[in-house]
This record gives C-alpha cells, sequence and structure tokens, in this order.
C-alpha cells in the first residue's frame, strides 16, 4: 500500500498506473490480462483512481518522428523576489512552454519549452528573458530522450 497524503492505493492500483504509463490508451480488457485480473475489476480500478483524482486524464503522447522536428530545451529561470506568481501568468501565455517547475537551489523555475525550429525556439528564449520578473535564464538544448514514462 501506497499512502499519497489522504489517499491510499494498493499495489495493483500501482501496477495499473505503471501500465498506463506505458500506453494511456491500452483497452481496459488488455490491462486486465496483463494484470490478471478480470475485465470489471479493472474498470472499477480504474473508476476508482479517478474518483479519487489520482488519475486526472489520459494525455497524448507523439510519435518519436514527430517529435524528431521539434527543437526542446530546459530553460533554467532566476526571478526576483515575489514575482513567481506573474511569471507563471506570462509563461502560460507562450504556446511553446509545455511544463513549468518549481525548483530549489540556484533557479526558481525549470521551464521546458519546445518549438517548431530553431530560430523559434531562440525567439521564446528572448520572450521569456524579457517577462518582466526574469532577471536571468539558462538554456539547455535536448538531444535526445532516453527514457520518457
Amino acid at each position: 500500500m501506497n499512502t499519497l497524503g489522504r489517499m491510499t492505493i494498493s499495489q495493483a492500483e500501482e501496477q495499473l498506473i505503471n501500465l498506463l504509463r506505458e500506453n494511456a490508451r491500452m483497452p481496459v480488457a488488455f490491462l486486465a490480462r496483463r494484470l490478471g485480473i478480470s475485465r470489471s475489476t479493472a474498470q472499477s480500478r480504474l473508476e476508482k483512481l479517478e474518483r479519487q483524482g489520482i488519475i486526472e486524464g489520459y494525455f497524448l503522447r507523439l510519435t518519436p518522428s514527430y517529435s524528431e522536428n521539434q527543437v526542446q530545451a530546459h530553460l533554467l529561470v532566476t526571478l526576483g523576489p515575489k514575482y513567481t506568481a506573474s511569471v507563471q501568468s506570462l509563461l502560460r501565455r507562450i504556446p511553446e512552454v509545455r511544463t513549468i517547475y518549481s525548483v530549489s537551489g540556484n533557479f526558481d523555475m525549470i521551464v521546458m519549452v519546445e518549438a517548431c525550429s530553431i530560430k523559434r525556439l531562440d525567439a521564446v528564449i528572448d520572450e521569456v528573458g524579457a517577462l518582466d520578473g526574469v532577471e536571468r535564464t539558462l538554456s539547455s538544448l535536448i538531444l535526445s530522450t532516453r527514457l520518457n514514462r
């Protein structure tokens, strides 16, 4: 059993979550077979995880052939005091911003950016650096993905 705050999930539910990480579109019958349980048991476990808010939704994963044409980068961002909320709000408006992490250490955020070209990525990095409250950025281009669960 794993306790998440006030939510407790069983080992079987953790296994179900791990299978969904591989492919969130797996049919329930296939999930049931992989877990060695009935289809109705697998369906009820999925519904329970959704009701508890552990599973919020099922997401799109793009093929490597599409992703290879995209340019991705980690953008480490240092903010001025008390600018976190406003910068986050502004970052959400930039379509190329995929994920925003709040982190500890020398930087305040890691922003995952995905653009259609180096030129567009450069423009996005400049756009982020020009936001009110952003003191410094450091970008790191992603060359390849070795594991994506």
